[in-house]
């Protein structure tokens, strides 16, 4: 019996917290159930955005200038150069307002400790791009094939946000080379008020002569607590 205590509290030593930007997420070792998929508006919106293209092919500077300043994700703020009219624009807005998350392939994401004190969202299936990703609690930097991701400020998106509400934390990698450009980005957190969380991966490569090698981009969403574990059997894993 006191072998066992000994071996009880030597575990429970060697046992790594899991990291605080993980908490509240994911727990060591549990299997959580997720879903990659889309955020999608009504279709109906589809006819606003035909105008507004079409606007901006009539005014490319102008059109390049004033989204210089726009929110990524977030709908454009009005003018009369958009190619709406105002009340198209509101029932533009009203739309865009209904948007949800449409499941495409549902997943399995488990939390580990991994070598050198790191830390790896496992992950199945299409989403298994993201377990080459190693988290340093130490250094608070993401370290992929391409190169280290640094951390960015906190995410602290609004409602109008093409995901919605939510908060979280965010690393990238970017970095150009005679041969092109290579941007890579990673982000986790969770709804504000929907129970959710997120994971979010997006990596780019573009040649030197402008054309696309790669993009690559997953929006995973995935309940929290309890109702987001996922039993498996004994000696079951993602691959």
């Amino acid at each position: 019996m006191k072998f066992l205590a000994i071996l009880f509290l030597l575990t429970a030593t060697l046992s790594a917290e899991v990291p605080k930007v993980f908490a509240g997420l994911f727990e060591e070792e549990v299997p959580v159930r997720a879903n990659i998929g889309i955020i999608a508006p009504p279709p109906e919106i589809e006819k606003f955005i035909a105008k507004v293209e079409t606007a901006a092919r009539k005014k490319p500077e102008w059109f390049k200038e004033y989204t210089k300043s726009a929110k990524p994700g977030e709908p454009l703020p009005y003018h009369e150069d958009l190619g709406l009219t105002k009340e198209e624009y509101d029932e533009y807005i009203s739309l865009w307002a209904q948007r949800e998350f449409k499941s495409t392939a549902e997943v399995m994401i488990v939390l580990r400790e991994t070598l050198g004190n790191t830390w790896t969202l496992t992950a199945s299936g299409e989403a298994g791009i993201i377990s080459t990703l190693r988290y340093n609690p130490e250094k608070d930097i993401v370290r992929s094939p391409n190169g280290v991701l640094e951390r960015l400020e906190d995410i602290k998106a609004e409602a109008t946000s093409i995901l919605g509400a939510w908060s979280g934390h965010e690393w990238r990698f970017e970095e150009e080379t005679g041969l092109g450009n290579t941007k890579e980005n990673f982000a986790i957190g969770r709804y504000d008020e929907k129970g959710f969380g997120l994971v979010i991966y997006r990596v780019q490569e573009i040649s030197s002569e402008g054309s696309r090698l790669l993009d690559k981009s997953l929006v995973i969403r995935f309940a929290l607590g309890k109702a987001g574990h996922l039993k498996l059997p004994r000696n079951s894993s993602p691959r």
